[in-house]
């Protein structure tokens, strides 16, 4: 016995090629826009940004902290935007000032003892987007680091803040050109 072969069919051929042909129309139509940093600005809009250096306000200070909090704030809308930083004038203005630096027991040991203190950093923001009001806020944020009391504060200090500032940058930018 002869075996006959199989014919592939001209039609199933076709089915691919539409599949595929409307796989791309469909593609093509839809527009995702997507952005690793988070960012949903309208550049067509919004092309400047004005950040003010924020102020100590706070009755316990620690000197490197505005300087450390202030570039890091300027750092994440230029690495993270297409927003050119002006010094007035801007499509957006971010202002406030370092409004509480604080510490705390955080927990105690069975003896009585503190055995982690806690430091929080709160500054408080005003937002204004002259391109959408209806966006502008003032808002206070708040990020907060904890450090075994067998530490000195001197010692983990600069790390601690400087965590703590990277968060609050994060908010602020969240707040204002996420919109999550």
């Amino acid at each position: 016995m002869q075996k006959i072969p199989k014919k592939t069919g001209s039609r199933g051929l076709q089915l691919v090629g539409v599949a595929a042909v409307i796989a791309v129309i469909l593609l093509s139509a839809c527009k995702v826009s997507y952005t690793p940093n988070g960012a949903s600005i309208d550049y067509t809009k919004v092309k400047t940004i004005q950040i003010a250096d924020f102020p100590i306000r706070s009755s316990y200070v620690w000197g490197p902290m505005s300087s450390i909090f202030n570039n890091q704030l300027k750092d994440k809308f230029a690495n993270n935007t297409r927003l050119t930083q002006v010094k007035r004038n801007g499509d957006m203005k971010i202002e406030g000032e370092i409004t509480s630096y604080t510490q705390r027991n955080k927990s105690v040991s069975s003896e009585g003892y503190s055995v982690q203190t806690e430091l929080a950093l709160t500054v408080n923001v005003r937002f204004v987007n002259n391109t959408n009001h209806g966006e502008d806020f003032e808002r206070q944020f708040t990020a907060t680091s904890t450090y075994e009391t067998t530490q000195s504060l001197s010692s983990v200090q600069e790390e601690l803040v400087t965590q703590m500032c990277k968060e609050l940058t994060d908010q602020i930018f969240n707040a204002t050109v996420a919109q999550w």
